[in-house]
């Protein structure tokens, strides 16, 4: 989320080959749906044994408190076949009170004949105010304005660390890092990301070294990052959680503030996060969750994602408000978006129960989520998180 209630991360490397040697991590390995040999057989053979229910729910990220799971947020899960959860809300009670809800989410994950299939649990750890697992066995995270100060092998093996006691919790998703680059003269008035510091620089080449230091200590520790907020969120003022009608008017598609997500693309993020403002230049009609010209045309066929597209919260956040639950998923999804992110439970029934309706006579809809499933089967795949017998 744009407030970091609900968001994604990733972003950056120039030259992805010398500093994986330099830094020694371990090359990555591709995040595309495989089309043959063992991992595409895989993911063949769980789609064919999965019901179209269980199919949908892997394509919906559905809300847990870091407190606690609820029964209405267990019951969202269990009947949207929910495959993936973000922990939010603020604790401070540390690892020992999270690894009993994680373990517990674990026990809800869909039960696929013949394979392994785990939940991702998700939750927003970028540092400074956007923290949300803390106490004992989690370190105290400094603001990403403090981390773009540090040399980029001192911030990986930094995230490293955090990202290896997000392990030991249970948590393998972290959605962060913050690729939005804000312009030295809007830090001030930029709401979601400069007044909360949550930039690592004002210029796309220190974001990009940044994020991707981030992105491959996450990587190293086992953790999913998540590259954020696609195609940026630095050069508009208002918060998409907290107001309705954010518009950049600047970005287009060939921006170079676009550099720190193609910078983690190449780095290997397995998810970008993408915003839920309008995009004026690229697309004036439809906010970027909804926007096939962003998600398909510019990240997917510009930029050459491959990986799995994830929402910003599409439940509470103001700037969706004035769509049905339904028509968001349905809009989100046919947009060439994977992973719906929302925070509120009450939603997830409406949703998943909005797509699995208009799949039978809707063979476009189809065809997306086909691709969609797959592609969040192969990102779980690829860690450890779907294995076959």
């Amino acid at each position: 989320s744009a407030s970091g209630s609900a968001s994604a991360s990733a972003s950056a490397s120039a030259s992805a080959s010398a500093s994986r040697s330099a830094s020694g991590t371990p090359p990555v390995p591709p995040v595309s749906p495989p089309t043959s040999g063992p991992a595409a057989s895989c993911v063949d053979r769980t789609v064919k044994a999965m019901s179209r229910a269980q199919q949908v729910g892997q394509l919906f990220m559905s809300a847990v408190s870091s407190t606690g799971m609820t029964t209405a947020q267990a019951t969202a899960i269990n009947r949207g076949r929910v495959g993936s959860v973000i922990l939010f809300g603020h604790t401070s009670a540390g690892a020992s009170s999270v690894k009993p809800i994680t373990d517990r989410v674990q026990t809800l994950a869909p039960a696929v004949k013949g394979v392994r299939l785990r939940m991702l649990v998700s939750t927003d750890q970028e540092g400074g105010q956007v923290q949300v697992l803390n106490g004992p066995g989690f370190s105290v995270i400094p603001s990403a304005v403090t981390q773009g100060g540090w040399s980029a092998s001192t911030l990986q093996s930094s995230a490293a660390q955090w990202g290896r006691q997000l392990k030991a919790a249970g948590v393998n998703m972290n959605l962060a890092p913050v690729a939005d680059t804000v312009p030295p003269d809007l830090v001030g008035v930029n709401a979601p990301i400069g007044q909360l510091d949550r930039e690592f620089g004002t210029n796309p080449a220190a974001v990009s070294t940044h994020s991707d230091a981030f992105l491959r200590g996450m990587r190293q520790a086992g953790v999913i990052p998540t590259a954020k907020h696609f195609p940026g969120l630095g050069r508009v003022r208002g918060n998409t959680d907290l107001t309705a009608d954010v518009v950049d008017g600047v970005t287009n598609r060939d921006d170079p503030f676009l550099q720190p997500f193609r910078s983690a693309i190449k780095a290997g993020t397995p998810f970008v996060m993408v915003s839920s403002a309008i995009y004026r230049r690229i697309d004036p009609d439809h906010q970027a969750a909804f926007s096939s010209a962003v998600i398909r045309g510019l990240l997917r066929d510009s930029l050459g994602f491959q990986g799995a597209v994830i929402s910003d919260d599409l439940g509470k956040a103001v700037a969706v408000s004035d769509h049905t639950p339904a028509q968001r998923a349905l809009d989100f999804i046919s947009a060439g978006g994977n992973l719906l992110l929302t925070v509120r439970p009450s939603d997830i029934v409406p949703m998943t129960g909005a797509v699995i309706g208009r799949m039978p006579k809707d063979a476009a809809l189809r065809g997306a989520v086909n691709d969609s499933v797959r592609r969040v089967l192969t990102a779980k795949l690829n860690a450890g998180l779907l294995t076959c017998d």
